[in-house]
């Protein structure tokens, strides 16, 4: 089990591939028939034995006026997107159960200046050896609003595209920030500049591991959550994820509740 956990690991963190920018005048490589020849050429295990597969019929319908290419890149961009989300997500869990994050520890120097509490904890309310969705309950509200805006701005931000990957842009790009503002000395992607001489070729190839590694993280991330609320739910982590009594799609519920 822990060698499939490292594996999945592992193909959550080669996914981070180059995405290629955009031109202005690019045309939308995301028709309906483009995308069915996507699916159906992909060397992964759903490519060779699925094929397209769409049983909603997303690929036929239109979001907010977009019209039907819009959708379909829009569409493109969320599972992208979803994807990513999902690596980081996998990779976190997996890293916050380890006794290096959920163990005892402490920062050696007074950060905040509390009373009586040196070496300084973490963060306020620092509980240790508990599982990754208690270590989010125990964060102060404040702390997880801050990392809600800063999230929120990186969004919004990935929004500013020209073209935009509904009206021909390229699904999964995001714009690089390095200078935007004096504190951003770094790009989100790519940050040392790695791939920037990798070959169209190349970034192609991994644009579509990209794709691959998300649906697979979104199943691992999605497995450890249900056996986590569900003990026995997924035979495979039984025993070896703890179980949590909270809920993860309510994540101020132990702050504020609008419905209270």
């Amino acid at each position: 089990m822990q060698k499939l956990i490292v594996a999945l690991c592992l193909s959550g963190a080669a996914a981070y591939v180059a995405p290629v920018a955009p031109s202005a005048g690019s045309k939308l490589a995301a028709s309906k028939d483009e995308v069915v020849a996507l699916a159906e050429a992909n060397p992964d295990f759903l490519g060779k034995a699925i094929g397209f597969w769409d049983p909603l019929g997303a690929l036929d319908t239109n979001f907010w006026g977009l019209g039907n290419e819009g959708t379909i890149g829009y569409l493109r961009h969320a599972e992208i997107k979803h994807g990513r989300v999902a690596m980081a997500g996998f990779l976190g869990f997996c890293a916050q159960s380890t006794p290096l994050v959920a163990g005892e520890h402490s920062l050696p120097f007074r950060l905040r200046g509390e009373n009586s509490v040196f070496p300084t904890p973490p963060y306020r309310g620092f509980v240790a050896d508990v599982s990754p969705q208690e270590q989010w309950d125990n964060i102060p509200l404040y702390g997880k609003l801050q990392i809600l805006v800063i999230v929120g701005m990186l969004e919004s931000y990935g929004e500013i595209l020209d073209p935009h990957y509904t009206k021909g842009g390229l699904p999964g790009y995001y714009p690089p920030i390095k200078g935007k503002r004096p504190e951003l000395i770094f790009n989100l992607y790519d940050p040392f500049g790695f791939f920037e001489q990798d070959s169209a070729e190349k970034k192609a190839r991994g644009r579509l591991a990209e794709v691959n590694n998300g649906r697979l993280a979104m199943l691992g991330l999605f497995s450890l959550i249900s056996e986590a609320t569900v003990p026995g739910s997924v035979p495979a982590l039984k025993d070896i994820i703890p179980p949590y009594d909270g809920n993860v799609m309510i994540p101020f519920s132990g702050d504020f509740s609008i419905f209270s």
